[in-house]
């Protein structure tokens, strides 16, 4: 069996142990899914030099965000085994790219366990997450993660966590305002692209106008997207888990793709 894979838009840490649409879609989306053996996670929030595949066989729970959230926050722990074998799995896929295991620097962070306490609560699948290389370009990710689809047959569900628009600079914590402009339309420009499979147009992101330089300052929440879509089979079609914006300068948007 072809596991599914899904992209995630995760918005605030606070989303973690949010009851909202949100998280009540990701909840609904992972009462549809096999259960899987294993997860391999892709976060925005592990974008640094180099490609590494977190090797600990209990990842740590990272807060990886300001003081300024509650205390509750700070006191939440997602207990996921690690997965050694699945490690050692994605480093073999990807040769001849190096691939350090780590077992000490990371563990998951609020981009992974945001989404995983609502797919999987009770943290029953083991997860191993694996970092972006903050040093390569947008096709590089697509490419690799190209390497990482035949998990897919082996029982793995791959999810990637980011944000199609994140826009901190321009975030309007104002209650219920409706997203920038900019925003809804790039978000708009994307799920087509995503309908009509035009991974170059989405791997080149850059290339589509002003929009995209406001909703994609900076790489790190946009390239999640591409292990997503360089997993993809032909014929997978995209389906629409929820959608949205928070602060007007953040997308939502999470979808899978299956056949």
């Amino acid at each position: 069996m072809t596991l599914p894979t899904a992209f995630f838009g995760h918005g605030s840490p606070l989303n973690t142990l949010a009851a909202n649409r949100y998280s009540t879609a990701w909840s609904a989306y992972a009462a549809t899914l096999p259960v899987p053996r294993a997860i391999l996670a892709i976060s925005a929030h592990w974008y640094v030099p180099g490609t590494r595949v977190g090797a600990a066989p209990r990842p740590p729970t990272i807060h990886d965000f300001n003081a300024n959230f509650p205390p509750a926050l700070f006191d939440f722990t997602y207990p996921a085994r690690g997965d050694a074998e699945l490690a050692d799995r994605v480093a073999e896929l990807l040769d001849p790219i190096e691939v350090e295991r780590d077992a000490t620097s990371w563990g998951l962070d609020h981009g992974a366990y945001c989404i995983l306490a609502h797919l999987f609560p009770q943290a029953q699948i083991p997860v191993v997450e694996l970092s972006i290389d903050r040093t390569k370009p947008a096709s590089f990710h697509y490419d690799l993660a190209s390497l990482l689809a035949p998990l897919r047959d082996e029982g793995v569900f791959i999810m990637s966590s980011g944000n199609v628009v994140h826009n901190l600079e321009l975030a309007d914590r104002t209650a219920n305002r409706e997203p920038y402009d900019w925003a809804r339309r790039f978000d708009d420009v994307v799920l087509r692209l995503l309908a009509e499979r035009d991974h170059a147009a989405l791997v080149n992101y850059h290339r589509l106008g002003p929009d995209a330089r406001l909703a994609v300052p900076t790489p790190d929440h946009y390239l999640p997207l591409l292990y997503t879509l360089g997993v993809q089979r032909s014929g997978e079609q995209v389906s629409t888990i929820v959608d949205g914006f928070d602060f007007r300068a953040g997308s939502m948007l999470s979808v899978s793709f299956a056949a």
